[in-house]
């Protein structure tokens, strides 16, 4: 038995060259989130925002970042693992 990622997060490498087409990428009800060291994009639906560990990944955003987030878009300060472990118990209830 093995980690499963839940369906409702989707990894997208990003890719400097490819980040205008990435944006448009992005269905009505989602979010984009950068994450971890790599800067790895997951595009999560905004139900997450209603979530009290989720709220508690945006303050720590805000005091690291402001509101100038260096990748153009949400960056969550959080390693990958984590912000993984954080997301797939949301769906477990």
């Amino acid at each position: 038995m093995g980690f499963r990622l839940p369906a409702a997060i989707r990894r997208v490498s990003f890719s400097s060259s490819q980040t205008s087409s990435k944006v448009t990428n992005v269905p009505k009800g989602y979010l984009a989130v950068y994450v971890g060291e790599e800067m790895k994009r997951f595009v999560i639906p905004m139900s997450y925002l209603n979530q009290t560990s989720f709220q508690d990944l945006l303050s720590q955003a805000e005091e690291e970042f402001g509101y100038d987030h260096p990748m153009g878009g949400l960056t969550i300060p959080c390693t990958e693992d984590d912000f993984l472990n954080i997301t797939s118990r949301f769906n477990e209830l």
